[in-house]
């Protein structure tokens, strides 16, 4: 099988904070802890599949910071995920960056912004 990306990571200041945030929104795609140190949560399906998704606090012991143009885009099954996770997002102090719906691909996603700027989106593809 051909996987164009391995694993994706985004940096926080505060990794509890954080990782409340993402308990709670990344429920809602099916994942959830499945490696935890001091310095990273790793997110993913299951143990024996491994993280999918990380959020760190930076090696270089700078402050972590939102990439302009970056954003990580997450996979849903359903448009009700995405609903889900947008609302999920917002009622955990996300910012709206765009609410769910449809977009110029025909797919359905729901965009916000974590605590530390991160933008992030779920995806359900309609096709």
């Amino acid at each position: 099988m051909n996987k164009a990306i391995g694993f994706v990571m985004v940096g926080t200041n505060d990794l509890e904070k954080a990782s409340k945030f993402y308990d709670a929104i990344l429920a809602h795609l099916e994942m959830k802890r499945v490696k935890i140190t001091e310095r990273y949560i790793g997110y993913g399906f299951s143990e024996d599949d491994g993280a999918k998704f990380y959020i760190i606090k930076p090696h270089n012991k700078e402050n972590a910071t939102a990439g302009n143009g970056t954003m990580v885009a997450l996979a849903a099954q359903t448009k009700e995920a995405v609903d889900k996770f947008h609302k999920t997002a917002l009622e955990n102090g996300a910012i709206d960056e765009g609410a769910p719906g449809p977009r110029s691909d025909g797919n359905y996603y729901g965009y916000v912004r974590d605590h530390d700027g991160n933008k992030i989106t779920a995806r359900c593809v309609l096709n």
